[in-house]
């Protein structure tokens, strides 16, 4: 199937922690012929410990990912989107979401006056991509791919991420918006959701946004 995505240039894809983002991002990319760029989640040299003293290197690890995502976005500001397209799997402003969940209100304060300086450098994408499940899905999926640095992350701390993610983008108005219930797809080993989602990431335009789809029931 043919899909058209010329208006889309730059895609971002957004999630909790185990979702699907770069699985799809990968997709993606592979279809449009995008460049592509990725969290950068083991360089983070504090990750390892935040998951087993999330108090104590908090803003350690929130400072370091912000930086580092900073940097791929001047990047991305460089790129020309005219003539080539990028896919990402995250967006900038995602930071804040941790950070409203990771950080003490004094270190939030310190936060938010620098992410807010870098912000203003950053370039919208054409449209974002949200992908939702059930805490359950996730952490199953955490656990299946059994990376080592996530093996001492909590429940508590997976279901309040959701929480924070799902009203988020709830209020998010700041670009075209596709939300997908991940509940009942697998675009990873069925091809026929993959072209669902394609489908309606193709559909979607200015103008739209906020736009849930339910894919894959009964199939």
């Amino acid at each position: 199937m043919t899909h058209n995505f010329d208006d889309l240039r730059y895609i971002a894809i957004e999630g909790v922690i185990g979702v699907g983002k770069t699985s799809l991002a990968n997709r993606l990319r592979d279809t449009l012929e995008a460049r592509l760029f990725l969290e950068e989640f083991e360089e983070n040299p504090f990750l390892k410990d935040f998951y087993k003293d999330p108090k104590r290197y908090a803003f350690q690890v929130q400072l370091f990912f912000l930086l580092s995502r900073f940097r791929q976005q001047e990047e991305i500001v460089q790129y020309d989107l005219f003539s080539s397209r990028v896919v990402a799997d995250y967006m900038f402003q995602k930071d804040r979401i941790f950070a409203t969940l990771n950080l003490e209100p004094k270190e939030f304060k310190l936060y938010d006056m620098l992410a807010s300086i870098l912000e203003q450098r950053i370039v919208k994408p054409d449209l974002v991509i949200y992908l939702r499940s059930s805490t359950d899905r996730l952490m199953a999926n955490i656990a299946k791919r059994g990376r080592q640095y996530e093996k001492d992350m909590s429940r508590d701390y997976i279901e309040s991420l959701n929480r924070l993610y799902d009203e988020y983008f709830w209020n998010y108005e700041d670009t075209p918006l596709l939300i997908i219930n991940m509940e009942n797809i697998d675009f990873v080993n069925n091809r026929s959701h993959l072209e669902q989602v394609f489908t309606e990431i193709a559909r979607h335009r200015s103008g739209r946004k906020n736009v849930t789809i339910d894919l894959g029931k009964g199939e």
